[in-house]
């Protein structure tokens, strides 16, 4: 029957898209990163394509604790960017034109590391308010030039926001309480600190691999 072809039809349709749903997340291929088995990290101003002035330096003062925990020297962001502006360079993006051959004679670091701010701050959308902050880095090799690492991450209050009752109108006062919090306490910072962990840590899956300072992992 035609009926019944097409309701089978739908059904092997829909449990495929069910598999393809549930299928595990492709394995980053880290066979460059391991050749190249770099040291050190140079971490360039991150460019900001979020409509907030403030993430560029939030995120560039956050970066450093997470790629050191993994075990990475981190050349020091203030002589960085000291470096940079006695060649006359003080913006992000003017600073990511740099060849990587150049970097790596003036600083002699084996990698670097591009990030990009592709959200940033508080938004209100009438029955919620949230803050958060999405970034994506690249990790380059500066003695070859070739692509080591790439990876994208994002962090949000939603996460931990519940709804406490109240029907409409509780919802909307504590949309606009938060937005209100979120504004005055620049929580965007905060979360910032979350994304940068999510995105550099060496610890999730497809992410930046140990480097040589990283602590042995105990045996269970």
């Amino acid at each position: 029957m035609p009926l019944l072809t097409s309701l089978r039809t739908l059904a092997a349709l829909a449990a495929l898209a069910l598999l393809a749903g549930c299928a595990t997340q492709q394995p980053y291929d880290y066979s460059a990163f391991k050749e190249s088995s770099p040291a050190s990290i140079l971490v360039l101003p991150p460019v900001n394509k979020s409509p907030d002035i403030k993430a560029t330096l939030s995120m560039y003062s956050l970066i450093t604790a997470p790629l050191s925990e993994a075990g990475y020297y981190v050349l020091p962001v203030a002589v960085v960017n000291e470096t940079f502006k006695q060649n006359g360079m003080s913006n992000a993006e003017e600073i990511r034109e740099v060849p990587p051959q150049k970097l790596y004679e003036i600083f002699g670091a084996d990698t670097v590391l591009y990030i990009d701010v592709t959200e940033y701050g508080s938004s209100y959308k009438v029955i919620s308010s949230e803050v958060a902050v999405a970034a994506s880095a690249t990790l380059v090799d500066l003695r070859t030039g070739k692509e080591l690492w790439k990876g994208v991450a994002r962090a949000s209050s939603a996460e931990q926001q519940q709804n406490s009752g109240g029907g409409l109108a509780g919802i909307l006062i504590t949309a606009l309480v938060n937005q209100v919090m979120n504004s005055l306490n620049d929580r965007g910072h905060e979360i910032a600190g979350i994304t940068s962990a999510r995105l550099l840590s060496s610890n999730p899956v497809n992410g930046i691999l140990p480097g040589p300072r990283a602590r042995p992992v105990s045996a269970r």
